[in-house]
């Protein structure tokens, strides 16, 4: 699916560049699945890595990663960021990069790309979703099954983005874990989250102001993609996936929410 994803530039290099974080010294990668909350991780993150260490010339996908690979030159060690699915070529250019795998529940996953796709800030093929003519049931259960040429399923998509990678090198941020420690950067369970998070991405020393730099990097005006920020949405989801579409997942996708840790959560 050919797609012009619309999103108002941040201003966060300013803030980088007065933190004046240290140098990284081996390459890292930010893996997620599409709207799974990439923006946020990357926005954070960006605060302890120059910017001349972040690699900004493309999002980092299967169909470009011939042409960007660059971004895991071990000489120049940048932190890069993509939906990158699992296969041979990526398992091999990524072998020495640090990676950091980011997902969330498929619950809300669904939720979140019906979301986006219905949005201004998404111009593609789906244009004739935003009407308002279908169902809010049929375009969640578009979300699951997918729309044959144009977009893929809930299984394909996590099949390839996050499962495949589950057995990999992959340091594992679910987004439900880092919107709890971001909202509570006093406790004493936020500092080790934050403190092996940055562990794994090479970031070392952790600085003493690293709560000043996750808020800021937090700060949800700065992302375009989240929920507040898109505009032009002209139909009402619902806050949970209703449980026959919880049950679709299970059918389409039987435990995947399991070895993603989701098993106990809440429905």
């Amino acid at each position: 699916m050919q797609a012009v994803i619309r999103v108002k530039p941040d201003t966060l290099d300013a803030d980088t560049v007065r933190f004046a974080p240290e140098p990284l010294r081996q390459p890292l990668f930010l893996n997620s699945i599409p709207k799974s909350g990439s923006h946020l991780l990357r926005n954070i993150l960006r605060m302890f890595v120059p910017v001349e260490q972040q690699y900004r010339e493309q999002f980092i996908q299967w169909p470009n990663i011939r042409q960007h690979l660059d971004a895991f030159d071990s000489a120049r060690n940048y932190m890069s960021f993509g939906h990158l699915f699992f296969t041979d070529g990526p398992a091999i250019e990524l072998a020495d990069v640090r990676k950091i795998l980011l997902y969330r529940d498929p619950h809300e996953w669904v939720l979140s790309r019906a979301r986006f796709y219905l949005s201004d800030e998404f111009q593609g093929e789906l244009e004739h979703l935003k009407d308002g003519r279908i169902h809010v049931d049929d375009l969640l259960t578009l979300m699951i099954f997918g729309i044959r040429t144009v977009v893929p399923s809930l299984n394909h998509m996590y099949e390839l983005n996050v499962v495949a990678w589950l057995g990999s090198d992959v340091f594992v941020v679910r987004y439900e874990d880092l919107i709890e420690h971001v909202q509570a950067l006093e406790t004493n369970q936020a500092e080790s989250y934050f403190a092996a998070l940055f562990e794994a991405c090479g970031i070392s020393p952790v600085p003493a102001n690293w709560k000043e730099r996750v808020l800021v990097g937090a700060d949800r005006r700065q992302s375009g993609t989240a929920r507040e920020n898109l505009t032009g949405i002209r139909t009402k989801l619902p806050d949970t996936l209703p449980a026959k579409h919880q049950q679709m997942i299970e059918y389409a996708a039987p435990g995947l929410r399991a070895i993603l840790g989701y098993a106990d959560r809440a429905r």
